[in-house]
């Protein structure tokens, strides 16, 4: 019989992480039954149920419980996914607009308001467009009963002007039909959560925003040198109340998963990070890797996270660092 601690495990699909699920990479001491779930789906069943004893969370939906207290989850710092929220905005030809300040009394579509990719294209559009939350109206695709807003009992604050998709619709027929005018994050595929099925960045009806949405990541990044995550890692807090190794042990696992993921891509002479970077800008942030774990190179960006949050109204407060990753973490 195995002496090792027996813990269920749920990610969504990333190279970084591949070798944790598939069992290459192993924690010391942990013996993981893993799952491959997809992010919203996740975020959704965490948040209601709590099935799984670690997962992927959003931070965005991890700072809400957090600051209305008793959250059941610790968090570890491993940040899975990044990119350039907002610089990839579409809009729809005709709806006049040209520039970011056009977007002002527009209808804007986001799959779920309060899920991280929102939260920063709103931090994002705000602060370097100047495009307030309360500028535009929003509609969300995601149903209240099957969203991280149904589970957190998150409610919009006053001045933000949202509504709800029809269940018979989506953000695309909203887009093709005029009923929406841009969409800053699009997450689509069919079916699920997200049920929009037409990929508008490619028809014909609809543009990109930022004509070159890579040299805009690069102007945001080259100014702030942040690279915005929107995915990290959480532990059941009983668990790691009983058993705190396991916060570091996950942490250390994970960290190898993704230095083997770069030696692999590598090895393929396959590029490793996808950056959305213009090539002098990603060789420049490459030489100390873009996606860095632990909190010595990622606290003025969960800080960042947790200032919009409350900006926003998303969180009574700001939230602070300490409040949602593991104690024995805090030095990492």
């Amino acid at each position: 019989m195995s002496n090792k601690l027996s813990l269920s495990l749920a990610f969504g699909p990333n190279p970084r992480s591949q070798p944790i699920l598939d069992g290459t990479v192993a924690p010391e001491g942990i013996e993981l039954a893993c799952s491959e779930v997809g992010a919203g789906e996740l975020f959704h069943r965490q948040l209601t149920h709590q099935e799984f004893d670690v997962s992927e969370m959003s931070i965005s939906s991890l700072l809400l419980i957090t600051a209305q207290g008793n959250s059941p989850w610790v968090a570890i710092p491993i940040f899975s996914t990044r990119t350039f929220y907002g610089t990839q905005a579409i809009v729809r030809r005709g709806a006049g607009i040209e520039k970011p300040s056009d977007l002002k009394g527009k209808r804007v579509g986001v799959n779920e308001y309060q899920q991280t990719a929102a939260l920063w294209a709103r931090g994002f559009f705000q602060h370097e467009h100047g495009i307030a939350p309360t500028d535009v109206e929003w509609f969300m695709e995601r149903t209240e009963e099957y969203s991280h807003q149904g589970a957190t009992g998150f409610q919009p604050p006053p001045g933000v002007r949202l509504n709800h998709i029809p269940a018979a619709s989506s953000m695309a027929q909203m887009m093709l039909e005029g009923e929406l005018d841009a969409i800053y994050h699009y997450f689509w595929g069919g079916g699920g959560m997200n049920r929009s099925s037409v990929d508008l960045f490619v028809h014909d009806d609809m543009r990109m925003l930022f004509p070159d949405p890579e040299a805009e990541g690069a102007r945001y990044y080259r100014k702030t040198g942040v690279f915005p995550f929107n995915h990290t890692v959480i532990l059941r807090r009983s668990i790691y109340e009983q058993h705190p190794w396991v916060a570091r042990n996950l942490l250390e696992a994970f960290e190898t998963a993704k230095q083997r993921s770069y030696a692999a891509a590598r090895a393929l002479n396959q590029p490793y990070l996808a950056t959305g970077l213009l090539p002098p800008e990603a060789r420049a942030a490459s030489a100390t890797d873009l996606f860095p774990y632990g909190l010595a190179a990622n606290r003025e960006v969960v800080e960042l996270a947790a200032r919009y949050s409350h900006e926003q109204g998303l969180t009574p407060r700001e939230v602070a660092v300490e409040e949602v990753f593991a104690p024995t973490l805090l030095d990492s």
